[in-house]
């Protein structure tokens, strides 16, 4: 469809954090700095780790809790250094078909939001069955990159 599109991502690692009862932005920045100090060797085999994309944004209805995670890179994918800091964990997601809408921009929590609340009305329409009461956020840019961003919105097919 040219409003959204269907991906089958695979089992993968990723490393993450919960931020409790922050504001989604807030947690965002957070989140962020815990995990990149993780890729920065703050990990049991205090080794340095590229940056990856997307980070991602766990976003559930009515709750103040956000995950954010990075991706494991493919080289480290079976067997990541295991993080030092307690707030901060390995998980795996298993193989997931996810609905995902592109948009460009800078990319605030009301503009996930509502790029989300699109997306939901559109598979909605559809009579695609997902699950509604979770979506996830994808940042691919780096803050420093101006123009021509890519975000995105993901909803995982029931």
């Amino acid at each position: 469809a040219k409003d959204y599109e269907l991906r089958q991502y695979e089992t993968a690692k990723w490393v993450s954090t919960v931020i409790r009862g922050e504001t989604q932005k807030e947690a965002m920045r957070q989140g962020f700095w815990k995990l990149f100090r993780y890729i920065q060797g703050k990990n049991e085999k205090e080794m340095k780790i590229d940056m990856t994309v997307p980070v991602t944004c766990l976003v559930k209805s009515g709750c103040t809790d956000f995950k954010i995670s990075f991706f494991v890179p493919f080289e480290h994918q079976d067997c990541p250094p295991q993080p030092t800091d307690a707030d901060v964990f390995i998980e795996e997601r298993k193989a997931a078909a996810l609905f995902v809408r592109s948009f460009s921009g800078f990319a605030s929590p009301e503009k996930y939001a509502e790029e989300a609340d699109t997306l939901a009305r559109i598979l909605r329409n559809r009579g695609q069955p997902f699950h509604e009461d979770f979506f996830y956020t994808a940042g691919y840019d780096s803050p420093f990159k101006l123009f021509n961003r890519n975000n995105e919105v993901w909803y995982f097919k029931k």
